[in-house]
């Protein structure tokens, strides 16, 4: 995702440097000459270590473009229709007597973190206010002076995006991102915890995880490691996923687990699951780029990488069990929508290809690994999510082209790219992902160890057997219950 939503130009001497760099650089006209000779430029005059200032600073005022803004809006209510989208699939996997608490656990996030990303989300994922590369600031809070009195204010220098049109659409990623997590804990948690839960990790993981990857903070093209994520390898899907292994693992599994594993209660649920998801990704991965004239790439790329993942797993289904399965095409595409995000915008259709297959035979290989040692990850989150998200990451690392990587908006990206290829920028994001494990599961589990102990995380065994749906929410979905 390309975001550095800071407000202003930079230091006055690195925008002399700036006007020097565009005296010098005039005559050259092949752009990868005049990257080279910033980065000779910036190096004689010792500014490297301030490229992410330079760069911004060189960034021009643009006004309001109404078409890129639009892209933005669509691609909000594309995303947020994903949330719907995973209540359906996860909804399918579980039995009859959990479906509506299983929906409930993504769909009543639309209305918690709706409200919390604009009260204060926000404002902590992408405020400066506390002056830190781990979190934001309090300035922005209910969306304060975000994109001006009548909000459509430009987002910062070189966007032509509206300042309120990023944070609707950054709004729908704090909403589906802890719905993901449910997937690892349906069917036994009580609603209550996850209120709270969901709430508080929000607050503390999530915004933060969002400062340092695209907020100017440590983790991102503008921080310290200069790791690029289109559209949230990290702080989506790697947060997610880690955080639904370790609650897995504290929650416990299901009192009927592995001994009475029953099949999905709806396999239509599942792919219309998966279907809403695909078509939502497009604003996902696609918007992400922030300029309509330039989405074209991220678009076919996103939808690609579904596809031969889609293909690569139903092929592995044939291959050993003699015939492909609809739960298993849905998974695969989600698997490939995944594994594509972190790089939608960084790669061309044969990169987006390999990620696709790749993410497949990872993700299938991981769910057969958590049967193989009765793990009760009940919908696969990690091994979807987690995995899907680590791959791709890493594979971004590797693959991403130098050409889609412009070091005006991501300059510490670009200039390891430069200096270093692809395995400098994949070492760099071996380390991202090595901090977002540790950072995610540790605040994860430290929120679950304060619920376990306050409220309590799983509904009893009685209510457990009765079903979720009547005991959380007093509704049946089928009448008669079908168990």
């Amino acid at each position: 995702m390309i975001s550095n939503p800071r407000q202003g130009g930079g230091p006055s001497a690195l925008a002399t440097f700036d006007r020097f760099r565009q005296g010098v650089l005039a005559g050259v006209q092949q752009p990868q000459l005049k990257r080279y000779g910033v980065l000779l430029l910036a190096a004689g005059a010792g500014l490297l270590p301030l490229m992410a200032g330079s760069a911004h600073a060189a960034l021009q005022k643009v006004p309001t473009d109404g078409a890129d803004t639009l892209l933005m809006l669509m691609g909000s209510a594309l995303v947020l229709l994903m949330t719907p989208g995973l209540a359906f699939f996860y909804g399918g996997f579980t039995r009859a007597k959990n479906v509506l608490n299983t929906m409930m656990m993504s769909f009543f996030l639309m209305g918690l973190i709706g409200v919390v990303w604009v009260v204060i989300g926000y404002s902590l994922s992408f405020d400066t206010g506390f002056g830190s590369p781990f979190i934001g600031g309090l300035g922005q809070m209910w969306l304060n002076g975000v994109g001006g009195p009548l909000g459509d204010a430009p987002l910062a220098d070189g966007f032509a995006i509206s300042g309120s049109s990023f944070a609707l659409f950054q709004g729908m990623f704090a909403i589906i991102t802890p719905a993901l997590i449910s997937g690892a804990l349906v069917e036994r948690i009580n609603f209550k915890a996850w209120f709270w839960f969901s709430l508080l990790w929000s607050i503390f993981i999530y915004c933060p995880m969002a400062k340092m990857v695209w907020g100017g903070g440590y983790i991102g093209p503008f921080g310290e490691l200069g790791v690029i994520d289109f559209a949230g390898g990290t702080v989506v899907h790697i947060a997610a996923g880690v955080a639904a292994l370790v609650s897995a693992a504290i929650v416990g599994p299901r009192s009927t687990y592995p001994d009475q594993l029953r099949p999905p209660h709806n396999v239509p649920f599942i792919l219309l699951g998966a279907g809403l998801l695909w078509f939502g990704w497009f604003g996902f991965n696609g918007a992400s780029y922030f300029a309509a004239k330039g989405a074209g790439f991220s678009f076919m790329a996103t939808s690609v990488a579904a596809s031969m993942a889609m293909l690569t797993w139903c092929l592995i289904e044939w291959f050993r069990d003699g015939k492909p399965t609809a739960v298993g095409a849905a998974t695969g595409a989600v698997a490939g929508l995944v594994g594509i995000t972190p790089a939608a915008g960084f790669v061309y259709m044969p990169q987006a290809i390999i990620i696709g297959a790749v993410v497949a035979v990872g993700c299938y290989l991981a769910v057969q690994v958590k049967a193989a040692i009765k793990f009760d990850d009940s919908l696969d989150a990690f091994m979807v999510h987690g995995v899907g998200g680590t791959i791709g990451a890493l594979l971004t690392g590797l693959l991403a082209v130098p050409a889609l990587v412009p070091a005006d908006y991501f300059p510490k990206s670009a200039e390891i790219l430069a200096s270093s290829g692809n395995l400098g920028l994949f070492i760099a994001h071996c380390k991202a992902v090595l901090i977002s494990y540790g950072f995610v599961g540790l605040g994860t589990a430290v929120i679950l160890w304060i619920l376990g102990a306050t409220i309590g995380l799983r509904v009893s065994p009685q209510d457990e057997s009765r079903g979720l749906d009547y005991v959380a929410h007093g509704e049946e979905a089928y009448d008669p219950m079908n168990s």
